[in-house]
């Protein structure tokens, strides 16, 4: 089951940047490439909780503020020798429109 709220518009957020959405889940992090794909996952580094919307954009990946862990925005992972993970979330584009998918993050907090 699928839930797809509004959450802004892809212009709202600059290209390799992002922006933040409070969830039932806590903070998740929208993130917008050079190449206008969209992504969403914690904004939470697994490594010290760094902001990871405060971080550096680069392809598909961001770069922690705090200690330069990298991380997919693919898949949430940690990418090169560091370790861990950060829960990642459906969104999709309708138009200019982002939706997020709040069904699986209300199942999570319950």
């Amino acid at each position: 089951m699928t839930n797809w709220v509004e959450i802004g518009r892809l212009s709202d957020i600059p290209k390799r940047g992002a922006r933040c959405v409070s969830t039932p889940m806590g903070r998740v992090a929208v993130f917008r490439t050079a190449a206008d794909e969209i992504y969403t996952i914690e904004d939470r580094c697994p490594h010290k909780g760094g902001p990871l919307s405060q971080g550096i954009v680069h392809g598909s990946a961001v770069t922690c503020p705090l200690h330069n862990w990298v991380l997919s925005l693919e898949t949430g992972t940690a990418l090169g020798a560091d370790e861990g993970e950060v829960r990642r979330f459906d969104i999709r584009l309708e138009g200019e429109m982002i939706l997020l998918d709040v069904a699986v993050m209300a199942v999570a907090a319950d």
